[in-house]
């Protein structure tokens, strides 16, 4: 089983990367465990609380479960993915059961921060983009998916996103084996990613 860190600033890009690895690969080859799934569980905090709160920290992520999850999952066993809920702040009761595959994605802007996530990750890539293509689809993501008004995504941006990026996020292009500059839209970088990836694999070997 690989496992492959795929960090970067929010909109920068990752998802598209994350997509078009799995396009590239054989169907039910990947599965993928994104960052925000890993949450705390914060629902005994009350909701105006959970709404300042900083999630773009790494303290705001539970790296225990995620690093033992990954561990389930190289010993062959599935695991039950906890769900979290943009709207509440908040984890859901509901899970999505993922089984072991040839591939796993660890994918989120904090993936490369924590050491333990790290020394689990055969390859690890931090997708970059201009600061801002990244409000921009941030804006455009958080009005869309998550109910948030631009005034709103561009106060966090500015009171929270940039400079948290700037000091847990950026940094962690050092971790990286591969940089991909201008985010999904960088075909060949990716390319060369998947084509990396398919050499990695049991199947693919001659």
């Amino acid at each position: 089983m690989l496992v492959i860190g795929i960090a970067g600033g929010t909109g920068s890009g990752k998802s598209t990367v994350v997509r078009k690895i799995i396009e590239s690969l054989p169907k039910d080859e990947v599965a993928v465990l994104p960052q925000d799934c890993y949450y705390n569980d914060n629902h005994t905090i009350p909701l105006e609380t959970r709404l300042k709160m900083n999630y773009d920290e790494p303290a705001s992520i539970e790296w225990s479960l995620l690093a033992r999850h990954i561990d389930l999952l190289k010993s062959g066993q599935a695991i039950e993915m906890p769900t979290y809920d943009f709207l509440t702040c908040a984890r859901q009761e509901t899970t999505v059961h993922v089984e072991p595959r040839e591939v796993v994605v660890v994918e989120g802007i904090l993936v490369l921060c924590d050491k333990e996530l790290r020394d689990r990750m055969d390859v690890k890539v931090f997708v970059d983009a201009d600061a801002d293509e990244r409000l921009i689809r941030v804006i455009h993501r958080d009005c869309i998916e998550r109910g948030r008004t631009p005034k709103m995504v561009i106060d966090r941006y500015q009171e929270t996103l940039k400079p948290m990026h700037e000091l847990h996020i950026e940094p962690t292009k050092r971790y990286a084996d591969l940089i991909v500059p201008q985010g999904g839209n960088n075909d060949v970088a990716i390319k060369l990613l998947t084509d990396y990836i398919r050499t990695l694999l049991p199947s693919y070997k001659k």
